[in-house]
């Protein structure tokens, strides 16, 4: 990793609600913003932020979430998600992350990554993989 990621910085997205982003099983009057979608969402700031401070060869990998999701946003609202470096041990990174649409905060919460090395990750995956089959037979 790269040399200056420290506690304090701030990053901030704005995003569209896009039909896909939302629920279904409300119907069409109650298209809004899912949870999933939020976090998924969330682990993106995160990690493009990281990006940048990731050297060749490593990207990260989210290892915690915690998020209450408190307001409805609509179809075609957009939310802005701030996220803001709270700790930085080692490879470790935990982001507070707080997102609102324009009317109301709508979500408050806890976010973290682990960089990684990418060739190493794809290594033990595919070990554990190789073993999977082992066991399978």
């Amino acid at each position: 990793m790269k040399d200056g990621l420290e506690a304090g910085l701030i990053t901030t997205r704005k995003i569209t609600i896009d039909k896909p982003r939302t629920i279904d099983f409300l119907g069409e009057d109650l298209r809004i913003y899912a949870t999933p979608e939020l976090v998924r969402d969330i682990e993106g700031v995160c990690r493009d932020f990281l990006l940048s401070y990731c050297d060749a060869g490593e990207d990260s990998v989210g290892i915690s979430v915690q998020v209450s999701h408190s307001g409805a946003t609509l179809l075609g609202m957009q939310v802005e998600t701030t996220v803001k470096v709270a700790k930085v041990e080692g490879r470790a990174v935990s982001f507070e992350v707080t997102a609102t649409d324009g009317t109301e905060q709508i979500c408050s919460g806890e976010h973290s990554r682990f960089v990684v090395e990418v060739a190493k990750l794809k290594s033990r995956v595919k070990a554990k993989a190789e073993k999977l089959k082992l066991t399978k037979t």
